[in-house]
């Protein structure tokens, strides 16, 4: 029995196909079920269904599987007090992050990232809060960035940063400079898709009753770019983060106006699940982050009492 056995297995519950697991632990099919049925040999044990498709794992597979990912983790810990005792940051960081913290976040920081730390490999995917909780779970990834504060048992979290929200659209007074939350009740509200958590804020800070702007038309887009073309077109307003604003081109950066203090934000935040397999570089990831991001938002000049955290 070996660590790649082990990983083999563990591919295989999660993937219920030889190929796709092959395919995940970059070996031939061939290889993975001669490992597999060799473990199950020396096992004595029957770890798979072999005639269902999906590949079903069996009562004991799965005992043996879950003590398997115990043994992996642990592994993963050793090699991780090896490199910490050398100081070095080193390995892969499996990321998850939400697309409207993305677009304008990774352009930021990837670069001094990858510089400042050539032996650490970052794996970044655009996911949803909520599959990033769930991959979190399912140990698919390391850490997520996500806005929070979210209310769920075993998450932790890193603040990172806080960043204003800013009102985009065709002001009926141009010479309107500031806009209460209560005003934005009274206008017409173009909203990214349903589920998304920057729509979920928007909604709870403003008391918004979210309803069609035309009769006869359903959108809900999924990226800033497709929201901002509609509000020029059709009117209305919508609300951006601060760094998406901060890369508008100057006529768009014209039709954007502030709040009154106290001013809503969205807090950004390195979330992660107990054990702490990657804590340190989890740690390292959120400080480079904070130290690239936070003296070029406005909200690093404002006390916690002039700020308004907008719930999920």
């Amino acid at each position: 029995m070996n660590l790649q056995q082990l990983e083999y297995i563990v591919a295989l519950d999660k993937q219920k196909s030889f190929s796709k697991a092959a395919e995940s632990c970059f070996i031939t099919q061939a290889t993975l079920s001669t490992m597999v049925k060799k473990l199950e040999n020396e096992l004595d044990v029957i770890l798979f269904d072999r005639k269902s498709s999906p590949i079903i794992t069996t009562e004991v597979g799965r005992l043996i599987i879950n003590e398997a990912q115990k043994v992996l983790f642990h592994s993963y810990q050793l090699k991780q007090l090896s490199s910490e005792t050398k100081g070095t940051i080193q390995g892969e960081l499996k990321i998850g992050i939400i697309p409207t913290i993305a677009s304008n976040l990774l352009h930021r920081i990837l670069p001094s990232m990858l510089e400042k730390y050539p032996d650490l490999t970052l794996s970044i995917q655009e996911f949803t809060t909520h599959t990033i909780i769930n991959k979190l779970k399912a140990n698919e990834l390391d850490v997520g960035i996500i806005s929070t504060p979210l209310n769920i048992e075993g998450i932790n979290k890193i603040l990172m940063y806080y960043e204003k929200l800013l009102v985009y659209g065709n002001i009926k007074n141009d010479t309107v400079k500031f806009i209460s939350t209560k005003d934005l009740a009274k206008e017409k509200i173009w909203l990214l898709e349903k589920g998304n958590c920057l729509t979920d804020q928007i909604i709870n800070l403003c008391s918004l009753r979210p309803k069609k702007m035309n009769s006869n038309l359903n959108f809900f887009p999924n990226s800033f770019d497709s929201l901002l073309n509609i509000v020029d077109k059709m009117k209305g307003l919508t609300l951006i983060p601060e760094l998406y604003y901060a890369d508008l081109p100057k006529p768009r950066k014209n039709k954007v106006i502030d709040f009154y203090a106290p001013f809503p934000v969205r807090e950004v935040s390195a979330v992660f699940l107990r054990p702490y397999a990657k804590l340190r570089i989890i740690e390292t990831l959120a400080e480079e982050i904070k130290q690239i991001i936070a003296p070029i938002l406005q909200t690093s000049a404002l006390k916690n009492s002039q700020m308004k955290i907008a719930k999920i």
